[in-house]
């Protein structure tokens, strides 16, 4: 933990966007102990809590821009052998996840890129469907910013409100803490909107049927 720690004590702009580039590659970089992390400090008077939020989304978009320009060039054969290489278990990569995030990509189509990056074990990985499955690159860059943006917001709201009644020294167990509490409501938030989204198609397609007959 001690390079959490000297993370902690040097936070500036410069290091939110690399860290939260390499958080949307393949590096193991988790996002809650950076941007939590620097809204803490925002809340202290060192940082802007909104040049966070806006360094770590365009740290999120190039890292994945990176992964999208992978699947987009590479393709799968070549993302799955890297995967299941040393390299890529050095990364917590396999082939699983890949197509665990594949899968989720398919199943939700385009707007993935966004609800995607809410969800554990899938939110740095979306891009790289995106690029296997060739997605206009314009669009794909909106929809991650406003994922990305959205997640930010939460870790950036969390790390300001711990800053109340937290000490320095006891941040990052607290933020583990609520980090877990706060993934499981995204999910369920994520699941919602899904099952939303799909009645209205299924509401549409019916109304759209029984207008025709």
């Amino acid at each position: 933990m001690n390079w959490i720690t000297t993370l902690l004590g040097n936070l500036n702009y410069p290091t939110i966007f690399f860290l939260m580039l390499l958080e949307s590659t393949v590096v193991p970089v988790p996002s809650e102990l950076v941007v939590s992390p620097a809204a803490y400090h925002a809340a202290g008077g060192n940082l802007d809590v909104w040049l966070v939020i806006l360094f770590s989304t365009l740290g999120a978009d190039c890292g994945a821009t990176i992964n999208y320009l992978a699947g987009y060039y590479l393709g799968r054969p070549i993302i799955y052998k890297f995967a299941n290489s040393r390299w890529g278990h050095a990364c917590l990569l396999n082939q699983q996840k890949v197509e665990k995030s594949e899968q989720y990509f398919n199943n939700h189509g385009m707007i993935a890129t966004i609800s995607g990056r809410l969800i554990i074990g899938i939110r740095h990985l979306i891009s790289i469907p995106a690029g296997l499955a060739k997605m206009n690159f314009w669009l794909f860059l909106l929809y991650t910013t406003i994922g990305a943006g959205m997640w930010n917001c939460i870790l950036a709201a969390l790390g300001w409100y711990l800053h109340s009644f937290v000490p320095e020294d006891r941040l990052v167990e607290t933020i583990e803490v609520y980090g877990d509490y706060i993934k499981y409501a995204i999910i369920a938030i994520v699941l919602l909107a899904v099952l939303y989204f799909c009645l209205k198609r299924y509401v549409g397609k019916k109304s759209h049927n029984n207008t025709k007959c």
